[in-house]
């Protein structure tokens, strides 16, 4: 189980900032959707985040491939992508189940499959998938942050933390991996290192809105909501981030957790009763 806090954390995350990481932020091979926070993987041609109707449209196209021929590896993994663009996650894991069992050494498949199982909470399933997506003498960067979000969600922070460290030490200064690591130092409860971190991943030029709505998270759980507000304000309408603001605040009041959340900072998680 996730400990109380962990949860409380995700639930502001998935309001304030829904195209951030941790809704929770693990499509394709790029840097958006449900588990992975900022990171993800799967199949290079796997197309980026689009609109609603854009995913709508690509499920169609790719589900037309894919229906004229099932055993397509790419075929099936834009197909799924496109589907958990549009929400469809279960029917995205249903058409990766397929495909990961007639290509079971395929490391793409098994990569973006681990993700789909993930974005359904079948965590324990996930990560044995993501353990075969590579191998200890090739390790695949986007794979490690994708355990590590994935081992987040478990509530296993200081784990998670060690994948994404692994990551970073084959790209550094990559912000999506550095996202993942702050957003997992947030759900720890060491606000000072969450923000440190994703203020290092913002600098980077290839970051991008995802990354500073989670900075602006960070910086709100620590009570400076106009700078947060500011921070948000950078992508968002102006009346979108006063309101995003507005419901941190009355998240916090309503939390004994993170009334205070620059005291307890450097506090372990408080962990519910038999996790």
């Amino acid at each position: 189980m996730t400990c109380s806090v962990c949860s409380n954390l995700f639930a502001i995350a998935r309001r304030l900032a829904p195209v951030a990481a941790l809704a929770v932020a693990v499509a394709g091979c790029q840097t958006t959707q449900p588990i992975e926070a900022t990171g993800s993987i799967g199949a290079a041609s796997v197309a980026a985040p689009q609109a609603n109707g854009d995913w709508r449209r690509a499920a169609e196209a790719w589900g037309d491939r894919y229906r004229a021929d099932p055993h397509n590896a790419e075929a099936a993994i834009n197909y799924a992508a496109a589907l958990r663009g549009n929400g469809q996650r279960s029917q995205a894991v249903a058409v990766l189940e397929q495909t990961a069992i007639a290509h079971p050494k395929n490391m793409a498949v098994l990569g973006a499959y681990g993700r789909a199982l993930a974005d359904v909470g079948d965590y324990k399933q996930a990560l044995d998938v993501l353990n075969r997506a590579h191998t200890p003498d090739q390790p695949d960067w986007r794979v490690l942050s994708v355990q590590g979000a994935v081992l987040d969600q478990m509530g296993k922070h200081d784990e998670a933390q060690r994948y994404y460290a692994t990551a970073l030490r084959i790209v550094p200064d990559e912000p999506s991996v550095l996202s993942n690591l702050g957003l997992s130092y947030a759900l720890s409860k060491d606000l000072v290192r969450a923000e440190s971190t994703l203020r290092r991943a913002s600098t980077q030029g290839s970051s991008d809105a995802r990354v500073r709505q989670n900075l602006a998270l960070v910086v709100g759980l620590q009570g400076r909501f106009g700078e947060a507000e500011g921070i948000a304000r950078a992508d968002l309408p102006s009346d979108e981030a006063a309101a995003n603001v507005a419901y941190l605040r009355q998240m916090l009041a309503q939390q004994n957790g993170w009334k205070n959340p620059t005291a307890q900072a450097a506090k372990p998680p408080v962990r519910a009763q038999g996790s």
